[in-house]
């Protein structure tokens, strides 16, 4: 079979203009909607919403590897950095994710892996993204 005809079935989504530079998107079946801004007023930016759409998806990621190794999350924080050319357009160039992770038991080798899990295998949203941009992280493993 050719490539993206098995597994998950294909994402639809609906975005509507709602006036500026402003737009709410969602699932096409329903159900809730974001909002994206181009202005960043209302909602993060659609440039954001890719640093936000791949730390989410990566934490999903750690967040089951570590429950899976039995010690679970109490807290996790992301804080993305894309880097931006300064052309046009300015693409991103770079990400820089900083994890923050609570939890009792948890170790840094345990977790270090689970990111790198995340980032490198599991993240459909990561390997979405153009190779030539490197993702860099860092883990703050807190008490």
């Amino acid at each position: 079979m050719a490539e993206g005809t098995q597994g998950k079935p294909p994402s639809k989504t609906v975005v509507n203009w709602a006036g500026d530079h402003q737009f709410d998107g969602g699932r096409a079946s329903g159900g809730p909607a974001i909002r994206l801004d181009g202005s960043a007023g209302t909602g993060p930016s659609p440039v954001d919403a890719i640093g936000i759409a791949l730390a989410s998806c990566t934490g999903v990621d750690v967040v089951d590897i570590l429950a899976k190794r039995r010690t679970p999350l109490e807290s996790l924080r992301m804080e993305v950095n894309a880097e931006r050319a300064d052309a046009t357009p300015a693409r991103i160039v770079a990400i820089d994710i900083q994890y923050h992770i609570k939890g009792a038991g948890i170790e840094r080798a345990h977790a270090e892996r689970a990111i790198e899990l995340a980032i490198t295998k599991y993240c459909s949203v990561g390997s979405s993204i153009d190779p030539a941009i490197p993702v860099r992280w860092t883990l703050h493993l807190e008490e």
